[in-house]
């Protein structure tokens, strides 16, 4: 396997937990394979492999990116993820009232939507 495939799959698997990548990994099929592999190589181990933005700030910006783009779904896995990698709920009340002001206020709301129905799933596991 390549190396920044098998790279990438342990950087993804230390922000997004076990679990995240343990379930991508039943779903993965021959079909779905190629995309796996590029996601894992290119995002993980080329992008976040990079030394000069540590991955609390790379989840920071990919917040804000994800959130002007309305991929709700995908900003809920970076807002799991934030414990492994240091991001705070202030840090994230803070990328989206930036939202707000530079993507749009309904942007904004679907993400603090999200962010809240994620906060009350990770405090009531502990």
């Amino acid at each position: 396997m390549d190396d920044k495939i098998t790279k990438g799959q342990a950087i993804r698997r230390e922000v997004l937990g076990d679990a995240y990548v343990d379930a991508a990994a039943k779903n993965t099929n021959d079909f779905n394979r190629p995309f796996q592999d590029l996601i894992n190589e290119y995002v993980w181990g080329t992008l976040w492999a990079r030394p000069d933005i540590d991955r609390r700030t790379r989840a920071m910006i990919n917040l804000g990116m994800l959130t002007a783009l309305g991929r709700t779904e995908e900003v809920k896995i970076y807002l799991r993820a934030g414990p492994n990698i240091g991001l705070t709920r202030d840090d994230v009340r803070e990328v989206l009232m930036q939202t707000a002001i530079y993507c749009g206020i309904p942007a904004a709301l679907d993400s603090f939507r999200a962010a809240q129905e994620v906060f009350n799933e990770q405090d009531a596991a502990q």
